[in-house]
């Protein structure tokens, strides 16, 4: 699997498809990427817990989503980290995913 295949069920929807695919990139990353691919596991997981109603579990993937992903700031693998930890803190404060994670690749 592939970033670009994650990022892609993430646009889709797929979330708990997307999160298998981060988390398989996590598992084979060297130690210095694996908080990016872990941090993408969160964000996919997010929305998914959301939508099966746990909304304390919403909260607490979106907050180590945060934690994970802002050292690879303000891009990294073309990912616009910047606009999903934008995001990550919109849906924090409102206390659910603002809609769907901006995810994009170059």
């Amino acid at each position: 699997m592939s970033l670009a295949a994650g990022l892609g069920l993430v646009r889709d929807g797929r979330y708990f498809e997307a999160h298998e695919v981060f988390e398989e990139l996590w598992r084979a990353a060297d130690a210095d990427e694996r908080d990016f691919y872990q941090g993408l596991v969160h964000v996919a997981v997010a929305p998914y817990q959301e939508s099966r109603g746990h909304e304390v579990a919403v909260r607490s993937q979106l907050a180590k989503a945060g934690r994970r992903l802002s050292p690879f700031t303000p891009t990294h693998h073309g990912v616009d980290v910047a606009a999903l930890l934008a995001w990550v803190d919109r849906s924090l404060t409102l206390g659910r995913c603002d809609g769907p994670p901006p995810v994009s690749s170059s």
